[in-house]
Protein backbone atom coordinates (compact mmCIF):
# COMPACT_ATOMS: atom_id res chain seq x y z
CA UNK A 1 0.00 0.00 0.00
CA UNK A 2 1.33 2.79 -1.46
CA UNK A 3 0.74 6.08 1.30
CA UNK A 4 -0.35 9.13 -0.31
CA UNK A 5 1.00 12.40 0.72
CA UNK A 6 0.03 16.00 -0.36
CA UNK A 7 2.45 19.11 -0.44
CA UNK A 8 1.08 21.83 1.37
CA UNK A 9 0.81 25.20 -0.24
CA UNK A 10 2.64 27.75 0.56
CA UNK A 11 1.77 30.84 2.14
CA UNK A 12 1.60 33.68 -0.60
CA UNK A 13 1.41 31.64 -3.81
CA UNK A 14 -0.42 32.16 -6.55
CA UNK A 15 -3.57 30.28 -7.63
CA UNK A 16 -3.81 29.07 -10.41
CA UNK A 17 -5.82 31.25 -13.07
CA UNK A 18 -9.19 29.03 -14.15
CA UNK A 19 -9.12 27.78 -17.63
CA UNK A 20 -9.97 30.09 -20.06
CA UNK A 21 -11.68 28.47 -23.45
CA UNK A 22 -9.25 29.52 -26.22
CA UNK A 23 -10.48 32.25 -28.63
CA UNK A 24 -11.51 30.06 -32.41
CA UNK A 25 -11.30 31.68 -35.31
CA UNK A 26 -14.75 30.91 -35.81
CA UNK A 27 -15.51 32.97 -32.59
CA UNK A 28 -13.71 35.51 -34.27
CA UNK A 29 -15.58 35.31 -37.46
CA UNK A 30 -18.70 35.45 -35.26
CA UNK A 31 -17.74 38.66 -33.70
CA UNK A 32 -17.18 40.43 -36.72
CA UNK A 33 -20.11 38.93 -38.30
CA UNK A 34 -22.38 40.83 -35.50
CA UNK A 35 -20.35 44.18 -36.51
CA UNK A 36 -21.13 43.72 -39.62
CA UNK A 37 -24.70 43.79 -38.66
CA UNK A 38 -24.53 46.77 -36.51
CA UNK A 39 -22.94 48.29 -40.07
CA UNK A 40 -25.82 48.03 -41.56
CA UNK A 41 -28.56 50.08 -39.23
CA UNK A 42 -31.34 49.27 -41.63
CA UNK A 43 -31.37 45.73 -40.56
CA UNK A 44 -33.76 44.73 -38.19
CA UNK A 45 -32.85 41.84 -35.61
CA UNK A 46 -36.26 40.67 -35.66
CA UNK A 47 -36.33 39.79 -39.20
CA UNK A 48 -33.05 38.39 -39.07
CA UNK A 49 -32.38 35.08 -37.38
CA UNK A 50 -28.91 34.92 -37.89
CA UNK A 51 -28.23 38.25 -36.82
CA UNK A 52 -30.92 37.68 -33.58
CA UNK A 53 -28.68 34.29 -32.39
CA UNK A 54 -25.45 36.69 -32.62
CA UNK A 55 -27.51 39.45 -30.05
CA UNK A 56 -28.43 36.08 -28.18
CA UNK A 57 -25.10 34.95 -27.91
CA UNK A 58 -23.34 38.59 -26.73
CA UNK A 59 -25.85 39.19 -24.57
CA UNK A 60 -25.17 35.01 -22.43
CA UNK A 61 -21.59 34.82 -23.60
CA UNK A 62 -19.01 37.32 -21.93
CA UNK A 63 -15.77 36.32 -23.32
CA UNK A 64 -17.90 37.04 -26.65
CA UNK A 65 -19.27 39.99 -25.90
CA UNK A 66 -15.54 41.38 -25.34
CA UNK A 67 -14.68 39.65 -28.30
CA UNK A 68 -17.40 41.58 -30.56
CA UNK A 69 -16.45 44.80 -28.67
CA UNK A 70 -13.03 44.42 -29.26
CA UNK A 71 -13.66 43.81 -33.17
CA UNK A 72 -15.86 47.16 -32.94
CA UNK A 73 -13.36 49.10 -30.89
CA UNK A 74 -10.39 47.77 -33.42
CA UNK A 75 -12.46 49.36 -36.31
CA UNK A 76 -12.98 52.44 -34.56
CA UNK A 77 -16.25 51.86 -33.71
CA UNK A 78 -18.12 52.71 -30.30
CA UNK A 79 -20.40 50.29 -29.03
CA UNK A 80 -24.08 52.09 -28.02
CA UNK A 81 -25.76 49.21 -26.94
CA UNK A 82 -26.73 46.03 -27.94
CA UNK A 83 -30.22 45.15 -27.33
CA UNK A 84 -33.20 43.40 -29.50
CA UNK A 85 -34.86 46.53 -30.35
CA UNK A 86 -31.40 48.51 -31.15
CA UNK A 87 -29.50 45.87 -32.77
CA UNK A 88 -25.69 46.19 -32.49
CA UNK A 89 -25.91 50.16 -32.27
CA UNK A 90 -22.69 51.53 -33.29
CA UNK A 91 -21.20 54.80 -33.83
CA UNK A 92 -18.15 55.91 -35.40
CA UNK A 93 -15.09 57.87 -33.79
CA UNK A 94 -13.74 61.00 -35.75
CA UNK A 95 -10.90 58.91 -36.96
CA UNK A 96 -12.87 56.02 -38.28
CA UNK A 97 -13.09 54.80 -41.80
CA UNK A 98 -16.57 54.55 -40.94
CA UNK A 99 -17.07 58.18 -40.19
CA UNK A 100 -19.37 59.84 -42.09
CA UNK A 101 -18.50 63.72 -41.16
CA UNK A 102 -21.01 66.31 -41.60
CA UNK A 103 -18.76 68.44 -43.95
CA UNK A 104 -18.49 65.43 -45.93
CA UNK A 105 -22.28 65.22 -46.37
CA UNK A 106 -22.58 68.87 -46.41
CA UNK A 107 -19.94 69.08 -49.45
CA UNK A 108 -21.71 66.51 -51.40
CA UNK A 109 -24.99 67.79 -50.60
CA UNK A 110 -23.95 71.45 -51.75
CA UNK A 111 -21.09 73.43 -53.31
CA UNK A 112 -22.49 76.63 -51.95
CA UNK A 113 -20.86 77.22 -48.20
CA UNK A 114 -24.22 78.96 -47.64
CA UNK A 115 -26.30 75.58 -48.28
CA UNK A 116 -23.37 73.88 -46.18
CA UNK A 117 -24.09 75.86 -43.07
CA UNK A 118 -28.12 75.50 -43.87
CA UNK A 119 -27.52 71.45 -44.52
CA UNK A 120 -25.46 70.77 -40.84
CA UNK A 121 -28.12 73.18 -38.92
CA UNK A 122 -30.93 71.43 -40.82
CA UNK A 123 -29.62 68.31 -39.17
CA UNK A 124 -29.23 69.62 -36.07
CA UNK A 125 -32.71 70.96 -36.36
CA UNK A 126 -34.23 67.25 -36.57
CA UNK A 127 -32.58 66.27 -34.10
CA UNK A 128 -33.38 68.39 -31.37
CA UNK A 129 -37.18 68.27 -32.90
CA UNK A 130 -37.46 64.20 -32.52
CA UNK A 131 -35.97 64.55 -28.79
CA UNK A 132 -36.93 68.10 -27.49
CA UNK A 133 -36.69 67.08 -23.66
CA UNK A 134 -34.25 65.21 -21.68
CA UNK A 135 -36.58 62.89 -20.91
CA UNK A 136 -37.23 61.82 -24.52
CA UNK A 137 -33.66 60.83 -24.83
CA UNK A 138 -33.65 59.22 -21.67
CA UNK A 139 -36.69 57.02 -22.43
CA UNK A 140 -35.94 53.91 -24.43
CA UNK A 141 -39.88 53.49 -25.51
CA UNK A 142 -40.11 57.18 -27.10
CA UNK A 143 -40.51 57.44 -30.32
CA UNK A 144 -40.20 61.50 -31.83
CA UNK A 145 -42.07 62.26 -35.07
CA UNK A 146 -41.27 65.39 -36.58
CA UNK A 147 -42.09 66.47 -40.42
CA UNK A 148 -40.38 69.02 -43.08
CA UNK A 149 -42.62 71.40 -42.65
CA UNK A 150 -42.49 71.39 -39.49
CA UNK A 151 -38.56 71.84 -38.84
CA UNK A 152 -38.55 74.70 -41.05
CA UNK A 153 -41.09 76.10 -39.65
CA UNK A 154 -39.60 75.95 -36.20
CA UNK A 155 -36.65 77.52 -37.19
CA UNK A 156 -37.95 80.19 -39.01
CA UNK A 157 -39.64 81.17 -36.38
CA UNK A 158 -36.56 81.05 -34.04
CA UNK A 159 -35.28 83.18 -36.67
CA UNK A 160 -37.64 85.57 -35.90
CA UNK A 161 -36.63 85.56 -32.60
CA UNK A 162 -33.60 86.27 -32.57
CA UNK A 163 -33.88 89.12 -34.83
CA UNK A 164 -36.10 90.53 -32.57
CA UNK A 165 -32.98 90.25 -29.98
CA UNK A 166 -30.55 91.13 -32.03
CA UNK A 167 -32.28 94.81 -33.13
CA UNK A 168 -32.99 95.01 -28.85
CA UNK A 169 -29.14 95.05 -28.80
CA UNK A 170 -28.17 96.72 -31.75
CA UNK A 171 -26.37 94.20 -33.31
CA UNK A 172 -25.45 94.62 -37.29
CA UNK A 173 -28.21 93.15 -39.32
CA UNK A 174 -26.80 93.45 -42.61
CA UNK A 175 -23.31 91.15 -42.82
CA UNK A 176 -21.12 90.77 -45.26
CA UNK A 177 -23.40 88.57 -48.02
CA UNK A 178 -20.50 86.25 -48.78
CA UNK A 179 -19.41 85.55 -45.90
CA UNK A 180 -21.81 83.23 -44.33
CA UNK A 181 -19.63 81.99 -41.50
CA UNK A 182 -19.76 85.51 -39.96
CA UNK A 183 -23.23 85.58 -39.83
CA UNK A 184 -25.84 84.69 -37.53
CA UNK A 185 -28.04 81.30 -37.96
CA UNK A 186 -30.74 83.07 -38.64
CA UNK A 187 -29.76 85.54 -41.15
CA UNK A 188 -28.63 82.51 -43.56
CA UNK A 189 -31.70 80.51 -43.08
CA UNK A 190 -34.25 83.48 -42.99
CA UNK A 191 -33.21 84.87 -46.25
CA UNK A 192 -33.90 81.46 -48.13
CA UNK A 193 -37.18 80.90 -49.73
CA UNK A 194 -38.66 78.46 -48.32
CA UNK A 195 -39.76 76.47 -51.06
CA UNK A 196 -38.49 78.22 -54.28
CA UNK A 197 -40.69 79.34 -57.05
CA UNK A 198 -41.33 77.03 -59.96
CA UNK A 199 -44.60 76.61 -62.34
CA UNK A 200 -45.50 73.29 -60.64
CA UNK A 201 -45.03 73.36 -57.46
CA UNK A 202 -42.03 71.56 -56.71
CA UNK A 203 -39.90 71.74 -53.99
CA UNK A 204 -36.24 73.27 -54.97
CA UNK A 205 -33.54 71.60 -53.78
CA UNK A 206 -31.71 74.61 -52.32
CA UNK A 207 -35.16 76.00 -50.21
CA UNK A 208 -34.76 75.54 -46.65
CA UNK A 209 -37.52 72.47 -46.67
CA UNK A 210 -35.42 71.10 -49.91
CA UNK A 211 -32.53 70.99 -47.69
CA UNK A 212 -34.28 69.61 -44.75
CA UNK A 213 -35.84 66.84 -46.77
CA UNK A 214 -32.61 65.95 -48.16
CA UNK A 215 -31.55 65.61 -44.22
CA UNK A 216 -34.57 63.82 -43.46
CA UNK A 217 -34.05 61.52 -46.38
CA UNK A 218 -30.20 60.54 -45.40
CA UNK A 219 -31.03 59.83 -42.10
CA UNK A 220 -33.89 57.84 -43.35
CA UNK A 221 -31.47 55.99 -45.96
CA UNK A 222 -29.22 55.71 -42.78
CA UNK A 223 -31.51 53.69 -41.00
CA UNK A 224 -32.21 56.67 -37.98
CA UNK A 225 -35.66 58.15 -39.06
CA UNK A 226 -38.80 55.67 -41.06
CA UNK A 227 -41.02 57.82 -43.46
CA UNK A 228 -44.60 57.54 -42.29
CA UNK A 229 -46.30 59.70 -44.68
CA UNK A 230 -46.26 62.69 -47.15
CA UNK A 231 -48.28 64.62 -45.43
CA UNK A 232 -46.32 68.42 -44.55
CA UNK A 233 -43.52 68.15 -46.74
CA UNK A 234 -42.93 64.54 -45.25
CA UNK A 235 -43.66 62.90 -42.04
CA UNK A 236 -41.06 60.48 -40.12
CA UNK A 237 -40.89 58.52 -36.95
CA UNK A 238 -37.79 58.13 -34.95
CA UNK A 239 -35.77 55.14 -34.94
CA UNK A 240 -33.85 53.70 -31.65
CA UNK A 241 -30.77 53.90 -33.36
CA UNK A 242 -31.06 57.74 -33.62
CA UNK A 243 -32.41 58.02 -30.01
CA UNK A 244 -28.93 56.16 -29.19
CA UNK A 245 -26.96 58.66 -31.53
CA UNK A 246 -28.81 61.96 -30.50
CA UNK A 247 -28.09 60.94 -26.53
CA UNK A 248 -24.36 59.91 -27.50
CA UNK A 249 -24.41 63.93 -29.57
CA UNK A 250 -26.65 65.78 -26.68
CA UNK A 251 -23.60 66.81 -25.15
CA UNK A 252 -20.86 67.25 -27.98
CA UNK A 253 -20.04 70.10 -29.70
CA UNK A 254 -22.59 70.45 -32.60
CA UNK A 255 -25.08 70.34 -30.46
CA UNK A 256 -23.91 72.73 -27.80
CA UNK A 257 -23.46 75.11 -31.07
CA UNK A 258 -27.35 75.05 -32.04
CA UNK A 259 -28.20 75.40 -28.42
CA UNK A 260 -26.07 78.32 -28.12
CA UNK A 261 -27.92 80.07 -30.83
CA UNK A 262 -31.40 79.92 -28.70
CA UNK A 263 -33.06 77.66 -31.16
CA UNK A 264 -34.20 74.21 -29.18
CA UNK A 265 -34.27 73.06 -25.57
CA UNK A 266 -32.47 69.87 -25.31
CA UNK A 267 -29.54 70.35 -22.50
CA UNK A 268 -32.23 71.06 -19.88
CA UNK A 269 -36.16 71.21 -21.39
CA UNK A 270 -36.26 74.61 -20.72
CA UNK A 271 -38.12 75.94 -24.01
CA UNK A 272 -37.04 79.14 -25.74
CA UNK A 273 -39.79 79.96 -27.76
CA UNK A 274 -43.45 81.05 -27.35
CA UNK A 275 -46.38 80.35 -29.28
CA UNK A 276 -46.44 82.52 -32.55
CA UNK A 277 -48.79 85.92 -32.13
CA UNK A 278 -52.34 86.26 -33.39
CA UNK A 279 -52.38 86.31 -37.29
CA UNK A 280 -48.86 84.92 -37.47
CA UNK A 281 -48.12 84.10 -40.95
CA UNK A 282 -45.81 81.72 -39.99
CA UNK A 283 -47.71 78.66 -41.27
CA UNK A 284 -46.88 76.54 -38.09
CA UNK A 285 -47.88 72.70 -38.86
CA UNK A 286 -49.96 70.94 -36.33
CA UNK A 287 -49.12 67.89 -34.59
CA UNK A 288 -45.22 68.75 -36.08
CA UNK A 289 -43.79 68.35 -32.56
CA UNK A 290 -42.60 71.79 -31.74
CA UNK A 291 -41.32 72.01 -28.52
CA UNK A 292 -43.27 75.96 -27.55
CA UNK A 293 -44.15 76.39 -23.79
Amino acid sequence: MTEQTTEPVREGAATPAPHTPAVTPADAADAARLVSFGLQPRLQPARDAEYGELLRRYREDPPFARLADAVATGLGLIVLEVSDRAGMAVTADEDSVFAVRMGDYARRAATDSADRFLHGLAHLALAAMAFPRPEDLADDGYIGRVTVNGVDAFVRQACRKLEERAEEQGDNTDPVSDAPGLEAAWRVWARRSSTGATKDARRLAGSTTGIVGKAAAFLTESGFLQRTGDESGGTYRTTARYQLQVRDLAGGAAMSELLGLGIVPVSDGTATLLPPDEGDDLDLVADAGLPFS
